[in-house]
């Protein structure tokens, strides 16, 4: 089975992934401001899936029919575009009490872009058979077989986000109420900061009567 999906989703911050939870928005009085890619946004994605079961011995080849035959092998390779990260900023520069929905200036929402994503599982079957009534089958599977580093942004509950950049205040007040700060860019603040898990592999076995 192969698939392929072209996709762009856009939207002004709904709730994608926190069901009954309000969006986390910067400028509540200008809602089209918020309008960006979706956190579900992926504009490629191809799927490849496969599952073959060889049988090499007809019947009268008995010994080499227990031995070659009743094995299974199965896989999916994933590959996909990168998904949208929200560029943030820490440290509430625009003093509203929130730290968790203020993006650096000048950048819109999710107009960044994280690393590509592709994976390759597998699985190998061997069937033995126990008398008339009895499957034993011992399975082999691995995850992200070919190690790949899959890089990825924090997750967080709207989405991947890249805190780049943070909001230092100087002194909370001088004379009047005044907040003078600054703000400080970390080196590389676009680089991904995390990653998928590497190579799994796990053995299991099935009993079936």
């Amino acid at each position: 089975m192969l698939s392929y999906t072209f996709a762009h989703a856009i939207d002004d911050g709904q709730d994608a992934l926190v069901a009954g939870r309000p969006s986390t928005v910067e400028d509540s009085y200008d809602p089209n401001a918020e309008k960006g890619p979706s956190v579900t946004d992926q504009r490629h994605r191809l799927a490849l899936s496969w599952v073959t079961e060889p049988k090499p011995f007809a019947r009268p080849d008995l010994w080499f029919e227990k031995l070659f035959n009743d094995w299974k092998l199965s896989g999916v390779i994933t590959g996909g575009s990168g998904r949208p990260v929200n560029p943030m900023v820490s440290g509430d520069p625009n003093q509203d009490g929130n730290d968790t929905n203020d993006r650096i200036p000048g950048m819109s929402r999710n107009s960044l872009l994280g690393p590509d994503y592709a994976t390759t599982d597998m699985r190998l079957t061997r069937r033995i058979f126990l008398g008339d009534h009895f499957k034993l089958d011992l399975v082999a599977d691995s995850f992200n077989l070919l190690n790949r580093d899959n890089q990825r942004y924090t997750i967080t509950d709207d989405g991947l986000e890249s805190n780049g950049v943070q909001f230092i205040q100087i002194g909370n007040q001088i004379g009047i109420k005044y907040f003078p700060a600054h703000f400080q860019v970390y080196s590389n603040p676009f680089r991904p900061n995390a990653a998928y898990p590497p190579r799994q592999v796990q053995l299991g076995l099935k009993m079936t009567y």
